[in-house]
């Protein structure tokens, strides 16, 4: 047996459901690296939960293998980096669609080959997507082009590397309380990103032979567990305060 602890790189660390992630990790004994764009946010985050830190673009195929070539080995990705962008089509640019497409789905390829050289039997990698992959969004059309393909890429990925030892999974979110929902103008009922780390982390604990291609993960709407509604900042300003 390997006693040395997991390793994982997760993406989009210094802030939401990627740094979420990354504390209970790091709580459970694994060496986490987290990665983003920005190296001050994403020092502080690293230093706040006790991970390492690595700052790169996940859309960036030289620097992120940069990042993989210094950490080493690789026993756990998740990428969890995206953006929610765009608008109507009549209205979007092309250069909007485009970089919308190669935030959130050009760079699960781009993690995922420079993770896999540095993968063994045992290893996961865990995608973060959206509801609007199976239910996409007027006015967010290249947001939810996106995570339909994300989802399908998971799912060619899988059965490519099954054969390695290697499992694939997605988990598909409902609206998730973080700075990516501001822009929204109506509030909603969502997730706490704990709630979404708490099911990552759980992934990684389950046999190696299980398969489990995704997991889609929603608030309740009644009942005695149902959440405050979450009221955006754009929303707040807009006075929508009530569901």
């Amino acid at each position: 047996m390997d006693a040395r602890p997991r390793v994982a790189i997760i993406t989009g660390g210094s802030s939401g459901i990627g740094l979420a992630t990354g504390r209970l990790l790091v709580e459970r004994g694994y060496d986490v690296v987290l990665t983003a764009r920005t190296a001050d946010r994403l020092r502080a985050a690293a230093d706040e939960i006790g991970a390492r830190w690595l700052a790169a673009d996940s859309t960036d195929p030289v620097a992120f293998t940069a990042v993989v070539g210094e950490v080493g080995r690789v026993d756990l990705l998740v990428h969890a980096a995206g953006v929610m962008a765009g608008t109507f089509v009549r209205k979007e640019s092309l250069d909007t669609f485009e970089s919308v497409l190669r935030t959130n789905l050009t760079s699960a390829f781009v993690v995922t080959a420079a993770c896999l050289p540095e993968m063994l039997a045992g290893g996961r990698i865990v995608f973060l997507s959206s509801s609007s992959a199976h239910a996409p969004q007027p006015g967010k059309a290249a947001y939810s082009a996106s995570k339909a393909g994300l989802n399908a890429f998971a799912a060619a990925l899988a059965k490519e590397v099954e054969r390695d030892g290697i499992a694939v999974h997605v988990v598909t979110t409902g609206p998730v309380a973080t700075p990516m929902l501001d822009d929204v103008h109506f509030p909603m009922l969502t997730l706490d990103v704990g709630d979404v780390a708490r099911t990552v982390v759980w992934l990684d604990q389950l046999p190696p032979n299980v398969v489990l291609p995704e997991v889609v993960l929603s608030s309740v709407e009644r009942g005695p567990y149902a959440p405050t509604p979450f009221v955006p900042e754009a929303a707040r300003q807009l006075r929508r305060t009530d569901l």
